[in-house]
């Protein structure tokens, strides 16, 4: 496949797919899963509202997945990888709001992730067979209520599924090697995290592999694939996000993901 940028968006109440390239918005007709073909409709971004770039059946998460990050936060790396679920609600888009959520507004914090996007039905395949799965990739931020995953609950899923918690996009990079990509946050201008994907103890293909061998995974199905190092409750002093703060994602090849945080 040639290599393309695919957005989600929205103009005039009416949402669709398109292809972005050479500055110019070019709207897809039929089904991205299947099968579908440009149209001769066009747009420029400024004109229209950039979404999510999929409404994923479901989010699956990969923890503890960057050696240093698993150093910083005193775990030893894991001899497998360690899956957890994002409600699908939790999904936004680039531009968007993120939502400090008024049952937890304490430690909410930040995490810098390359997503992967599946794009056709994959169960039990190997690692040499997962590219032919993949539709791409994007970027994405895994918010996480520290209070509620590590104190309150003492598990995961709802810390990590409020509304709003899982901004992805910009868009969709069909054509990526995914293993040597520098990531990086960015608060307010200052660099959080910086690292590179090769940081990864499991690397895309075998994390895809992995988690087809434990649940069907479905076309449009986002696959968060861990964080590096820098996450707000490792540093010290701890840093949380607050109304007012920008919140960015940039990963090499791909782009940039801006969020701007306000209170519920």
């Amino acid at each position: 496949m040639i290599a393309i940028k695919i957005l989600r968006f929205k103009k005039d109440e009416r949402i669709n797919y398109g292809i972005y390239e050479n500055g110019i918005l070019k709207e897809i007709k039929g089904d991205l899963f299947k099968e579908f073909k440009i149209s001769n409709n066009t747009f420029n971004l400024d004109d229209v509202e950039i979404l999510s770039p999929v409404e994923p059946p479901n989010i699956i998460a990969i923890g503890l997945n960057y050696q240093n990050h698993a150093t910083e936060t005193g775990h030893e790396f894991p001899e497998r990888p360690v899956i957890f679920l994002k409600a699908t609600t939790s999904i936004t888009g680039p531009g968007s709001n993120i939502i400090i959520p008024a049952q937890a507004p304490d430690y909410v914090d930040y995490e810098a992730e390359l997503a992967v996007i599946i794009g056709k039905k994959a169960k039990n395949i190997e690692a040499a067979e997962v590219d032919d799965y993949i539709l791409g990739y994007t970027c994405a931020n895994d918010i996480s209520a520290r209070d509620c995953q590590l104190e309150i609950d003492q598990q995961w899923a709802r810390g990590k599924s409020f509304d709003t918690f899982c901004p992805i996009g910009p868009w969709i990079e069909t054509e990526l090697e995914p293993d040597n990509l520098r990531i990086a946050s960015i608060l307010n201008g200052e660099i959080m995290q910086e690292s590179n994907t090769a940081d990864m103890i499991f690397d895309i293909r075998a994390i895809v592999s992995y988690c087809s061998k434990n649940m069907t995974l479905l076309p449009g199905t986002v696959i968060l694939s861990g964080t590096p190092e820098g996450v707000g409750m490792a540093r010290e002093p701890e840093v949380y996000l607050k109304p007012g703060d920008r919140i960015e994602v940039e990963i090499e090849g791909i782009g940039r993901l801006s969020n701007d945080i306000v209170a519920e």
